[in-house]
């Protein structure tokens, strides 16, 4: 019995995985459970054994998506500051990956059409966030931290959607420069937000 619980266990933490790339990918209504479900090389009957709805499984996958790319960007700019931050955010992979970057530029639009649950995960994690970008401010200030939360989600969404890789690369390089031009501001005068 103890092996089937971890096996079951394994299983979901799978299902979710595959689901928060695709659902990155994709959107949320861009895919189905069959096709979420053969990600993991499973069958689309066994869904409800593991969620109780196409929603319980969005918000895990938001959950761990967001969770998942703070914890790298965070590890990959660890010795850099928040300049090292914002330009971990920035790179061109990750515009290009939207499988394996941030919720937030990939599927932030969509949170506001599901659950109050689902908004409430994906708003923890979105503090979570600030927070930390806050902590990397020369004196932290959630304030100008959410500020540019937001403007490197934005860069993010706008460069993703640019129609040539040109125009995509300088909407790229002007959000970094905005972005450490406002953490340095930081240093000198806190934003009231």
């Amino acid at each position: 019995m103890r092996y089937h619980k971890e096996h079951k266990e394994n299983t979901r933490r799978r299902v979710v995985h595959f689901a928060a790339a695709r659902f990155r990918k994709d959107g949320f209504d861009g895919v189905g459970v069959a096709t979420l479900m053969g990600d993991a090389g499973l069958t689309h009957g066994g869904f409800y054994s593991y969620f109780t709805s196409k929603e319980a499984l969005i918000k895990e996958a938001v959950e761990t998506g967001m969770d998942d790319k703070l914890k790298q960007t965070i590890k990959a700019s660890r010795n850099g500051g928040i300049e090292a931050f914002v330009r971990e955010y920035l790179r061109p992979a990750h515009r290009e990956h939207p499988e394996r970057g941030c919720p937030a530029a990939a599927i932030g639009s969509e949170i506001r059409r599901h659950s109050r649950a689902t908004r409430a995960a994906f708003t923890r994690l979105q503090l979570s966030a600030v927070a930390h970008i806050s902590s990397l401010l020369p004196k932290p200030d959630e304030g100008t931290a959410q500020a540019i939360f937001s403007l490197l989600v934005g860069t993010l969404q706008l460069a993703r959607n640019a129609p040539d890789a040109k125009l995509s690369d300088q909407i790229l390089k002007s959000g970094e420069r905005a972005a450490i031009k406002l953490a340095r501001s930081s240093e000198h005068h806190i934003l009231n937000l």
